[in-house]
C-alpha cells in the first residue's frame, strides 16, 4: 500500500540573506524590475503600483513588511505578481524579490511548525519551516502576509487611481 504524501510546489526567492518561499499556484508571473508609481500617503512598505498590461497592480516591499532594510533595485531584483485572498475576495499585488531562485518540490513530512520565538513576534504568515538543501525555507501564507487593513488601504488607493 503506498503512502499519500502531499508534495507542494513552491516557488522560492531571497529577502536578504533569507530563502522565503510561495504556493507556486498562487503566483500569476515574475516581472523584471520596472517603473514603480509612488502612491501618497500609503504605508513605507507599499512602493507604489505598476501598470500590468492596462491594470493597476500594488508593489510590496516584503523587506519592509517584515522588518528588514529597503530593497535595493539590482540586475536580480524582480517584481512577483500573486494572487492573495481576503474575505473572499481574490486581489492581484506584487512585492519585490531580490531575486527569485527556482520552483521546488516540498514534501509535506519536510515542513515542520514555525517555531514560537517569544511571544511578540508575529508568525502567522509563515506556514512552516521547509527543509531545502541542508537549510530551512520560510514558506509563506500569503493570504496572511497583510491584515485585512492593509489589504484595503491597497484596495483604496488603487480605486483613486483608476
Amino acid at each position: 500500500m503506498s503512502e499519500n504524501t502531499e508534495i507542494t510546489q513552491c516557488l522560492t526567492f531571497n529577502l536578504s540573506d533569507e530563502v522565503f518561499a510561495v504556493d507556486v499556484g498562487r503566483v500569476r508571473e515574475i516581472l523584471e524590475i520596472t517603473s514603480i508609481t509612488k502612491v501618497p500617503q500609503t504605508p513605507d512598505f507599499m512602493r507604489g503600483v505598476i501598470n500590468l498590461r492596462g491594470s493597476v497592480v500594488p508593489v510590496i516591499d516584503l523587506r519592509l513588511k517584515f522588518g528588514m532594510t529597503e530593497t535595493e533595485r539590482t540586475v536580480n531584483t524582480c517584481i512577483i505578481v500573486v494572487e492573495v485572498t481576503m474575505d473572499g475576495e481574490t486581489n492581484v499585488l506584487g512585492f519585490l524579490a531580490d531575486s527569485v531562485q527556482e520552483v521546488i518540490e516540498m514534501e509535506q513530512g519536510h515542513i515542520e511548525a514555525v517555531p514560537h520565538i517569544g511571544t511578540k513576534m508575529n508568525t502567522d504568515f509563515l506556514k512552516g519551516m521547509g527543509k531545502h538543501d541542508g537549510g530551512f525555507v520560510m514558506i509563506l501564507d500569503i493570504d496572511k502576509v497583510f491584515s485585512s487593513d492593509e489589504l484595503a488601504a491597497v484596495q483604496e488607493n488603487n480605486c483613486a487611481i483608476d
